[in-house]
């Protein structure tokens, strides 16, 4: 909105509950698509093509950009995770084989020291 305007509290209302309709009447006609493909489950197949059913044609074009910018973003937050989890595992495994050089390292100063005894005996 401009700066300066004023909106008052019965114009919100009426704004809300028109969204709330017109949200409500998209996943209506987005439900039906869905049960013409005999599936439970609404996707974003369905919803633009409920825009186009409901005449707002001028929408789908938007929406598919967000749609696309949505997935490449859940994409890269997908491969950041792998990334994260491939180098966690990678640093689990370096530890875990600094642990086993340390142990075999104490067991061989033991075996020297065995000897050594062994040898002054």
């Amino acid at each position: 909105l401009p700066d300066g305007v004023n909106i008052s509290k019965e114009a919100r209302s009426a704004i809300s509950r028109a969204a709330s309709v017109f949200v409500l009447y998209a996943t209506s006609c987005a439900n039906n698509f869905a049960m013409k493909g005999k599936r439970k489950t609404l996707n974003a197949g369905d919803v633009l093509s409920a825009m186009e059913e409901m005449e707002f044609q001028r929408f789908v074009a938007p929406l598919k950009e967000s749609l696309e910018v949505y997935r490449r973003e859940q994409r890269g937050k997908k491969e950041a995770r792998k990334d994260k989890d491939k180098k966690t595992d990678s640093e689990e495994q370096d530890k875990s084989r600094e642990e086993e050089n340390e142990d075999e390292d104490e067991r061989m100063e033991e075996e020297e020291q065995n000897d050594e005894e062994e040898v002054d005996n």
